[in-house]
């Protein structure tokens, strides 16, 4: 059961979302579920749900969190996906989705960015439903804020870069085990990431982390845009 002073970091899997937990900043357990709320309920009562997904959609133009989380990580900056307005998210398909965000920011949308869709909805119904844990973190920048800065070279899905975040997160106290039961057959990588979610999601909760951009800007449903790190 968890103590209301733990927090989780999510991540979207292929079987649906996958979280750790740290409890005083340590590694706590890890679950896998479908749906949100199911994972929710698995973790229990926790102080702060940092999630891999962005959290709070504008009406028209880009928002600023990219834009600074690209420039943060420079040459490893593709990592960034663009989040286009709200009424490309909400289209019934991916070519109605394209050719929205073509006439709305003058540029397609990836089928890749588009297959978040499903998840994206899923996550923002639930803030703004109204639980405000929700913070939206980036992995990849969490670990560049872990290496004092400077992104991970080495791509997240081979060996060298699995270890060198692996190595990250110890560093900060977060222990994965060789063993995480069920959630073990959820692929490394998404693992890596939510961990990553769960250190910014224990800095969210001291009060230590910091928001890009600072302030953060408003959704047009009055809730704040900002990755945490």
């Amino acid at each position: 059961m968890a103590s209301r002073g733990d927090v989780v970091g999510v991540d979207a899997c292929p079987s649906g979302w996958v979280a750790v937990t740290l409890r005083g900043g340590a590694f706590a357990g890890a679950e896998t579920a479908g749906g949100l709320s199911d994972l929710l309920a698995r973790v229990g009562d926790v102080a702060v749900v940092a999630v891999d997904m962005p959290l709070g959609l504008l009406e028209s133009g880009s928002r600023r969190a990219e834009v600074l989380a690209a420039g943060l990580l420079g040459a490893q900056r593709s990592r960034v996906f663009p989040v286009p307005p709200r009424q490309v998210w909400e289209q019934p398909d991916y070519d109605a989705a394209n050719a929205c965000c073509r006439r709305l920011t003058g540029a397609g949308l990836s089928r890749q960015s588009w297959g978040l869709a499903a998840k994206l909805r899923e996550a923002n119904a639930l803030r703004d439903g109204g639980d405000h844990r929700f913070h939206e973190v980036h992995p990849e920048v969490s670990f560049a804020a872990m290496g004092d800065g400077a992104p991970v070279a080495w791509s997240k899905k081979g060996w060298n870069g699995q270890a060198v975040r692996r190595r990250l997160l110890a560093d900060q106290g977060i222990v994965l085990p060789d063993d995480l039961g069920p959630a073990g057959r959820v692929p490394s990588d998404d693992v890596l990431d939510a961990a990553a979610a769960a250190w910014s999601a224990h800095r969210i909760a001291l009060g230590t982390a910091v928001s890009l951009p600072a302030p953060p800007e408003t959704s047009d449903t009055g809730l704040p845009i900002a990755i945490w790190h």
